[in-house]
């Protein structure tokens, strides 16, 4: 297994925007030639749009772009701009009047980290694509969906850590597996290999980490705590020969990451979601593919913690509640 850089993959562009005052961003994978994607939501708490298309059941529609966004709903806002541009640039379904753009996205909650009052807008997927496009340098951290991103959340933002961006890239035998993923979880993070933790909620001192599950187990009745202002959104991309519903098997095969890494996952306070695409058609067993994709993932969610770290003091100084 060969650690490759995302931009190998073939006929898959990534891009950056983001609003650093705000601390809100868009993370844009466009597909030139349209790709095959499949999605698994486990979270109770989605902001998505064209969720439904990906559905096995629907027609085999090629899609254009994934966007990642923050913002929560009004981050939805962001997936008008690439349309815009994808239009512009003559991409998009053939209907025989008008090529229709397909693009799906799904946002995350930052509200109550750097501004509520600012969020992803259609120029700033504009500015996604055009970053994609030109193959900008693909920056990991507090970057593009993940500029606002944090987890630990369950005791509110004082004992909350910065997240972020993070992304992750091989070749196996021919077979490329790569992970983008925003995480934004409740819960806290772990290393997969070691089982260590490295990021989440902190005791009420910061002084150490505290337990995520612990305090979730002293809920005893409905509780303001779970107030959907989190969510972790990943896709997997492969240049595997898979068809909609195999891709749609392999999102949720990628899950297992979530379960390995984030203590809790796919809560109702959570819109955990994955999306699984292809762009080729390179021979490939879907158990094999999975297996890959889960660890793929898994070291994207590491490299999103690491790549964010950030102090205490410019971390809680940038909390909308210390405002």
């Amino acid at each position: 297994m060969q650690e490759r850089a995302l931009t190998d993959l073939k006929d898959v562009y990534a891009g950056n925007a983001q609003h650093e005052t705000a601390a809100t961003g868009v993370t844009v994978l466009l597909f030139p030639q349209g790709a095959r994607v499949g999605v698994d939501i486990s979270g109770g708490g989605p902001a998505s749009r064209e969720s439904a298309l990906l559905s096995p059941l629907t027609a085999p529609t090629p899609v254009n772009a994934i966007v990642l966004a923050g913002g929560s709903a009004y981050g939805l806002a962001a997936g008008d701009g690439v349309v815009e541009w994808l239009e512009t640039h003559g991409m998009g379904y053939d209907t025989g009047v008008a090529p229709v753009p397909i693009v799906v996205q799904s946002c995350l909650y930052d509200l109550t980290y750097g501004s509520a009052d600012i969020r992803p807008d259609a120029h700033m997927g504009w500015q996604a694509c055009e970053a994609a496009w030109s193959r900008d340098p693909f920056a990991l951290g507090s970057f593009g969906a993940g500029t606002g991103a944090t987890v630990g959340k369950i005791c509110g933002m004082r004992r909350a850590m910065k997240s972020g961006l993070g992304a992750y890239a091989v070749e196996v035998n021919g077979l490329s597996m790569a992970a983008v993923v925003a995480v934004n979880a409740l819960g806290d993070i772990y290393e997969e290999l070691s089982g260590r933790k490295i990021a989440g909620l902190r005791t009420p001192d910061r002084s150490d980490f505290a337990d995520t599950r612990t305090a979730m187990l002293a809920i005893d009745k409905p509780t303001d705590l779970f107030n959907g202002q989190n969510t972790t959104l990943g896709v997997v991309l492969t240049n595997g020969d898979l068809d909609k519903a195999s891709l749609t098997k392999l999102a949720a095969m990628t899950r297992n990451a979530y379960a390995r890494c984030i203590c809790p996952a796919g809560t109702l306070a959570d819109g955990d979601s994955i999306y699984a695409v292809s762009t080729g058609t390179h021979p490939v067993d879907l158990n094999m593919a999975g297996v890959l994709a889960a660890q793929v993932m898994a070291e994207a969610i590491r490299r999103a913690i690491v790549a964010s770290r950030m102090d205490d003091t410019e971390f809680l100084q940038r909390c909308w509640e210390h405002k």
